[in-house]
C-alpha cells in the first residue's frame, strides 16, 4: 500500500494531531504498519503517545527528532521508536522551530522531509505525517512528501475560514512541486449532535464537497479530550467511547477507499466543487 498521509489544515483546533494519533492507533488496530511523522514544533503528537516528559527530552538532547532529520543530520530510520507492534513514532521537538528559519538556506528546501522518507516507505503500509496550523515550510514540505492530503473541518460557523488558501497551495504543489498529490478526504470533526448548527456546518461541506468527505464523524466528546494527559489515544485510553468509535470507522474507511484524485484535466466540462473551488482561490491567490 506504501501511503503517505498528510493531515493538513492552517486552522489550529480543528483536530489535525488528535486525528494524526487516533487514526494511527486504529490502522494499527487493523494490523497495518503505520509510521506516524510529527512535523509540528509543539510536538502534541509526540507528547501524545509517549507521555515520559524525561524520554521526551532525552530524544530532543540527543539528536534524534524529526528536525535533524529535516536539516539532513541523522537519518530519519534512525530517529523511528516504536509505540505498539504496528505504530511507530518519528518524534519531534521544540528544536523543530528553527526548522523553518534553517530551511530557507538548504537546497530544496521543500523536498527535504520526501527525501529523508524515502528510504523508509516500503517498510509501512501507512505514513501520517502531522502538521503544525500554518502553510509554511514545514506544511510544504508534508504536503511534498505526501500522496494525499487529509483535511479536518470543525463543525463550526467558522470552519471554511481559510480553507480556499488550503486548497490554493494544494493545487500550487500539485502544478509544481507534487503532481500525484490528491486530497484524501475532508474529516469532519468536533461534531455536535445536539447542536442544530453543527448539522448545518456538516450538511453545508458535504453539499459542497460531495464524496471528498468522510462518511465517518469525529464526535465532541470528552475521552478525546482527556486521552492526550494520559499519554494515550482515544483507544487505548476508553476503548468504548464514542470517540473510540468513530476513529475506527475512520481508519476502517480509510483502509478501503480510494483517495479521490483533484483535477486531472483543466479541460473537463463539468468540474466537481472542489476543482471549482481550487480554481477560484488559486486566481484569488495569483
Amino acid at each position: 500500500m506504501e501511503k503517505v498521509l498528510t493531515i493538513a489544515n492552517q486552522k489550529g483546533g480543528v483536530g489535525k494531531t488528535t486525528t494524526a494519533v487516533n487514526l494511527g492507533v486504529g490502522l494499527a488496530e487493523l494490523e497495518r504498519e503505520v509510521l506516524l511523522v510529527d512535523l509540528d514544533p509543539q510536538a502534541n503528537a509526540t507528547s501524545g503517545l509517549v507521555p515520559d516528559a524525561r524520554v521526551r527530552a532525552s530524544w530532543v538532547e540527543a539528536g534524534v527528532t524529526t528536525y535533524e532529520a529535516m536539516i539532513g543530520q541523522i537519518e530519519l530510520r534512525d530517529i523511528v521508536r516504536a509505540v505498539s507492534r504496528s505504530l511507530f513514532l518519528a518524534p519531534a521537538g521544540t528544536n523543530l522551530v528553527g526548522a523553518e528559519i534553517e530551511l530557507v538556506g538548504l537546497a530544496e528546501r521543500e523536498k527535504r522531509l520526501g527525501t529523508a522518507l524515502t528510504p523508509v516507505h516500503r517498510q509501512y503500509d501507512y505514513i501520517l505525517i502531522d502538521t503544525p496550523p500554518s502553510l509554511g515550510l514545514l506544511t510544504l514540505n508534508a504536503l511534498v512528501a505526501a500522496d494525499s492530503v487529509i483535511i479536518p473541518i470543525q463543525c463550526e460557523y467558522y470552519a471554511l475560514e481559510g480553507l480556499s488558501a488550503l486548497l490554493a497551495t494544494i493545487r500550487r504543489v500539485r502544478d509544481t512541486l507534487n503532481p500525484k498529490l490528491t486530497i484524501g478526504g475532508i474529516l469532519l470533526t468536533m461534531f455536535d449532535s445536539r447542536n442544530r448548527l453543527s448539522h448545518e456546518v456538516a450538511q453545508e461541506i458535504r453539499q459542497h464537497f460531495g464524496d471528498q468527505v468522510f462518511r465517518s464523524v469525529i464526535p465532541r466528546n470528552v475521552r478525546i479530550s482527556e486521552s492526550p494527559s494520559h499519554g494515550l489515544s482515544v483507544l487505548d485510553y476508553e476503548s468504548k467511547s464514542a470517540g473510540a468509535q468513530s476513529y475506527r470507522a475512520l481508519a476502517a474507511e480509510l483502509n478501503q477507499r480510494d483517495s479521490v484524485v483533484l483535477d486531472a484535466s483543466a479541460n473537463q466540462a463539468s468540474p466537481s466543487p472542489v476543482q471549482d473551488t481550487l480554481r477560484k482561490a488559486a486566481s484569488k491567490e495569483s
